[in-house]
């Protein structure tokens, strides 16, 4: 039931999105909360004090944080709708690889180019470009549609930041990431999960709204790098 289960997010944050995408996908009922990161609520404060970060959900009263972490959970609490994970217990360890790398690598990475002026840029968009080579092995090696196989799976949504926030980060950053030529299995696949489902499209957040909160955040990175310079 919808009270059962709550969801403290940022609608145009990836790490939220990859969990609504999760819910609608298990077809599981929840309340959004909408939440002001400028100015942060008692209950996200309440439910997550360490980290202090969206998304949080809440079933049954109980708080979860990290948004991987989540996505594991949910696979685990609604078995039997749209299995995320697969079963077999080396190819779940490296799904949950692939999707770490994919945060910690690849988006940070990629945030960097971004954020990079000067001599140092063409070196860090060099570098995110080496971390998405992974990825585009990856597709190689398994030779199937998606990450997950056939259909959208675990770390096909780990990874689902990609399509529009790689787009965004390309245009403020005035830089290429993704090519087609380099990067032909990443590029179709960002293709294949866009329409994978009507889902996928429904929880993105307007490109618009992205793009005018992440050039403020860019900025501000900017602005603090060049006070420490």
């Amino acid at each position: 039931m919808a009270e059962e289960v709550k969801l403290i997010g940022s609608s145009l944050s990836s790490f939220c999105t990859r969990i609504e995408w999760a819910l609608k996908l298990k077809s599981v009922e929840y309340e959004y909360l909408e939440e002001d990161l400028s100015n942060k609520s008692p209950l996200l404060l309440q439910y997550n004090p360490v980290h202090k970060k969206v998304p949080v959900l809440l079933h049954h009263g109980k708080p979860l944080p990290e948004s991987l972490i989540i996505l594991e959970y949910i696979d685990e609490t609604w078995k039997e709708n749209s299995p995320l994970l697969p079963e077999d217990p080396y190819e779940r360890a490296m799904a949950r690889f692939w999707a770490k790398f994919g945060d910690e690598k690849c988006l940070m990475g990629a945030l960097g180019a971004c954020r990079d002026q000067g001599d140092e840029k063409e070196k860090s968009i060099e570098s995110a470009k080496e971390s998405f080579d992974f990825l585009e092995k990856q597709l190689q090696a398994q030779g199937k549609k998606y990450f997950g196989g056939e259909r959208i799976g675990y770390l096909d949504l780990a990874l689902g930041w990609i399509p529009l926030w790689v787009d965004v980060m390309e245009e403020v950053g005035c830089m290429k990431l993704i090519e087609s030529q380099r990067f032909p299995l990443l590029h179709q696949w960002r293709e294949d999960f866009m329409e994978s489902s009507p889902i996928i499209k429904e929880c993105l957040p307007p490109r618009d709204e992205v793009l005018q909160r992440f050039t403020a955040y860019i900025s501000h990175l900017r602005s603090l790098a060049a006070l420490n310079s």
